[in-house]
């Protein structure tokens, strides 16, 4: 192949992208991965899901992780929010060092730094929208008033405050999405992870969801971090990662 047919590939292309993004973001690193490596037991053998990956991730991006099943992208995803921690490897997210913090420690670490997004939106059918954004606020020294006045911006930056007294079972797809957004922002944390958050919705709500979250990193500079199968939802992050049994490929 001719170094002029090379240059035109998709991979070429999106590679020539990405550099392009790293050269303008210009963000402080805010998820550093050196060295990763994770491992689980399963029948008495050792199942290695991540092989020694490195990841920098600059604040205020929007990047998406892809790859096939079993390419290591929700463990990655869990690793940078603090749900697990590494085998082997450092990982260094908002300043803190996460791998060997006790659970307690790694609680801490998420209610003051992680907002999180999910496929299923997870909100309590017996709770008001308004409440459910709440949720996250109940662990803090907030005054209840407070609490619930960060709650109703967090459902207006969303466009719900005509909703906010509405219970999930009121509300649409996407609608409830967009709560769970609100509740994922409603503590003002740095990094949102975001695990095929438009996976149970139709092409016209999750096209409002994503335009949504772009808004959130271009507007209130949150940097997220998004898994997804959706090439059109990967789209609208500014950088994708692409896995493949545990290693990032171009």
């Amino acid at each position: 192949m001719s170094e002029t047919s090379e240059a035109t590939t998709p991979e070429a292309k999106e590679d020539k992208k990405g550099a392009a993004y790293r050269e303008s973001a210009g963000g402080q690193p805010l998820v550093e991965l050196r060295g990763v490596v994770k491992s689980f037991a399963r029948g008495g053998e050792e199942i290695r899901v991540l092989e020694g990956l490195d990841l920098t991730i600059p604040e205020g991006s929007f990047e998406a992780l892809m790859g096939p099943s079993g390419s290591g992208k929700t463990t990655l995803l869990n690793l940078v929010a603090g749900l697990d921690q590494p085998t082997s490897g450092s990982v260094r997210v908002a300043g803190k060092e996460l791998s060997g913090m006790s659970d307690g420690e790694l609680a801490k670490f998420r209610s003051q730094n992680i907002g999180f997004i999910f496929q299923s939106y997870n909100l309590m059918p017996v709770l008001t929208a308004v409440e459910n954004v709440e949720l996250p606020l109940l662990l803090t020294g907030l005054s209840r008033g407070e609490r619930r006045k960060r709650a109703e911006t967090a459902l207006r930056i969303v466009g719900l405050e005509q909703r906010m007294g509405h219970y999930p079972r009121q509300l649409s797809g996407g609608q409830e999405q967009r709560v769970a957004i609100a509740r994922a922002i409603v503590n003002d944390p740095k990094i949102i992870v975001a695990d095929e958050p438009t996976g149970d919705l139709d092409r016209k709500s999750a096209d409002d969801v994503l335009a949504l979250m772009e808004r959130l990193q271009t507007e209130l500079k949150k940097t997220i971090v998004m898994v997804t199968h959706d090439p059109l939802a990967a789209e609208r992050a500014k950088l994708i990662h692409r896995l493949d049994k545990g290693k990032l490929v171009s």
